[in-house]
């Protein structure tokens, strides 16, 4: 690799009616990495995102209506061309000189660098809650500490990321999939701490309670998919089993017989283990290579 550190370095940039933000994010960037490729991926805005992009000379991809950040992320991604991927907020929330850090954590052999927020950055004590589970859940998973599941901040090598594009869903959850196939894969992940800014707009969010509560909620099974079905499925099937015993007991004891209900709780037992095995093997060949 080139010893320029900005030389082989695409910054990607998801932007959803971010113009305000992009008029200060965009000259920041271009002035701390004057050799790095930008690319704004222009999710179906209707403010002046694209007037901003061509007046700053960075290169923008356009979708003709939103598709989602992570629809945005791999249009990025395809069309990068360095060999060092960055990916950021376009709302002003990440610091352009924490890449610098990143990038040498990075350089010393790690194949992916998460930024990890502080627990009062995220937004709203609900969101925080969340998040803190989410990242315990994920590090009971994996046996590995994870900071910040959710953190669309990060720098990675190009071509291990484009590996995983076919599992990038396009909505909200990227961060999680990417961050989880990585580690399955058995590649380097560390995390570094950073501190968000406030937003530059309103502090409106793209994201919606109810809608992606439920969403997020669906990153648990994500988490377990992605990485070991059968840490889930296994003790869902002992609970079951557990339970099918214990009432057998009870009526073996009470009325002498063997209930219906004991039965279906017994099979429902092993229906759900060999569910978890044959996920398990499912999950095996997605990173058979």
């Amino acid at each position: 690799m080139d010893n320029n550190p900005h030389h082989h370095l695409s910054i990607i940039i998801p932007a959803l009616n971010e113009a305000d933000s992009l008029v200060l994010l965009l000259p920041e960037l271009k002035s701390l990495y004057p050799k790095a490729e930008i690319i704004v991926i222009n999710d179906g805005s209707t403010d002046n995102t694209k007037k901003v992009c061509a007046k700053f000379n960075v290169k923008t991809i356009t979708h003709p209506y939103r598709k989602g950040n992570g629809a945005a992320v791999k249009s990025g991604a395809r069309n990068a061309t360095g060999d060092i991927l960055v990916f950021m907020d376009a709302d002003g929330q990440h610091r352009p000189e924490e890449i610098k850090p990143m990038l040498e954590m990075v350089k010393s052999g790690y194949e992916m660098v998460v930024g990890e927020r502080s627990p009062v950055d995220h937004a709203g004590l609900g969101r925080r809650l969340a998040n803190g589970f989410y990242n315990r859940f994920a590090s009971w998973m994996t046996n590995q500490r994870i900071g910040d599941l959710t953190s669309g901040f990060r720098v990675v090598e190009a071509n291990k990321f484009k590996e995983f594009l076919h599992l990038l869903p396009n909505g909200f959850s990227y961060p999680t999939t990417i961050t989880m196939a990585f580690m399955r894969a058995g590649y380097n992940v560390t995390y570094y701490g950073i501190k968000a800014k406030q937003r530059k707009d309103k502090g409106t969010s793209h994201i919606k309670p109810l809608r992606d509560g439920l969403r997020f909620l669906l990153i648990i099974f994500k988490v377990g998919s992605l990485f070991s079905p059968l840490k889930i499925f296994v003790p869902f099937s002992f609970t079951t089993f557990t339970i099918g015993i214990s009432y057998y007991f009870y009526t073996f004891w009470d009325t002498g017989r063997f209930t219906n209900m004991s039965a279906l709780l017994l099979v429902s037992s092993v229906q759900i283990f060999l569910i978890g095995l044959v996920s398990e093997q499912i999950t095996t060949l997605l990173y058979q290579k």
